[in-house]
């Protein structure tokens, strides 16, 4: 994993299109493109539109690019929506998005930037070119910082699943994978048994003896049930991670932290559900606990969809045959409105568990 080049994709995140008073970047417009560039600074400027996948991806990217260069006055860092503005992008044969461009000192003649589309390729190259020695600090808002003291009592934890970056300061692949990783991180900060984890092998080598690493970055799971740790072995996009984590941990988050439609389905309670609504009014207590004990021997995140399960199941016998599907539709007028974070994950998860018995 180490010795191969490995593909790395950006963090997808949806929040693209950012206020330009709230960014460390500027907005380039035809009133302000030449004031702003070819002047005294050197400039980096990203052409984009806001329909664009990749440019979407580029976005988070970007912004942290901006934070890093912005009490940098020798740098400008801008963008120019090429929907809106169509023709500077003409002006300048932007043919596909996103296309980064660098603008010298004193020039409108600018060269392509045909390197990677993260904020650290980026920070390196516009040192190259400007001459400037900023650094990207590290992203560490939701990993967790392992250490020889605090290692077993976090990564051995039985109640917690644990997926651990063994890195090493100097190692290229494990810096690019640095604004990926914090974004996996963020994507389950809300799920309580699950934490993104990462340690420098380098300064506790016991640690990188003691679990066989022999090339960074290594990724291994340390789940409830395997604190032997599993080596993961896919691709380093947030996709194929959280991929990982949800197939492995039982949840059911995207790359931006929210719920999927198959958050909370359980597929053993499921075919039971099956057996319940299909049994007749004799039969349906005896079906319901079956649920109801097969919901009771869950854990983890299981647990709390069960009894979900088993409240549904509860309310259809109570309530009659037309519940879930009148609860699946309240629940979507809800969900279409404006509802608290907290509220939303609470309805969606009752949705998507609905869907089973409807």
């Amino acid at each position: 994993m180490a010795t191969s080049q490995i593909q790395f994709t950006l963090a997808t995140l949806t929040l693209f299109l950012i206020s330009p008073a709230l960014s460390d970047f500027v907005t380039l417009t035809p009133d302000n493109f030449e004031k702003e560039v070819g002047q005294d600074r050197g400039a980096l400027v990203e052409f984009y539109t806001p329909w664009c996948g990749h440019c979407k991806k580029l976005a988070p990217e970007y912004e942290r690019l901006g934070v890093s260069f912005k009490d940098t006055k020798s740098v400008l860092i801008g963008k120019v929506d090429c929907d809106e503005h169509k023709k500077i992008c003409t002006k300048y044969k932007i043919s596909g998005y996103p296309t980064i461009k660098w603008f010298p000192k004193d020039s409108l003649e600018p060269q392509e930037y045909d390197g990677a589309h993260t904020a650290y390729a980026l920070v390196e190259y516009i040192n190259s070119q400007a001459g400037t020695n900023v650094k990207m600090g590290a992203i560490t808002r939701n990993v967790v910082r392992l250490n020889s003291e605090n290692f077993d009592e976090i990564v051995l934890d039985e109640t917690k699943n644990v997926l651990v970056e063994f890195y090493a300061p100097w190692c290229g692949y494990c810096k690019t994978l640095d604004p990926t990783y914090e974004s996996l991180a963020a994507a389950f900060k809300k799920e309580d048994d699950v934490i993104i984890a990462k340690l420098d092998a380098q300064k506790y080598k016991d640690l990188e003896k003691r679990y066989d690493v022999l090339g960074y970055p290594t990724l291994k799971l340390f789940s409830k049930k395997n604190k032997g740790g599993e080596n993961y072995g896919g691709e380093f996009d947030l996709d194929s991670l959280v991929n990982f984590i949800n197939e492995k941990c039982g949840t059911g988050r995207d790359g931006n932290g929210q719920l999927t439609s198959t958050a909370g389905i359980v597929e053993n309670l499921n075919k039971l559900v099956k057996d319940f609504l299909s049994a007749g009014d004799d039969d349906k207590k005896q079906k319901y606990s079956i649920i109801e004990e097969e919901a009771g021997n869950l854990d983890g995140p299981l647990a709390r969809y069960g009894k979900i399960y088993t409240k549904i199941a509860h309310s259809c016998m109570a309530k009659g045959a037309d519940y879930a599907k009148n609860e699946l539709k309240r629940l979507e007028r809800i969900l279409s409105k404006s509802v608290s974070p907290l509220k939303a994950e609470e309805f969606t998860l009752k949705k998507n568990i609905l869907s089973a018995f409807a």
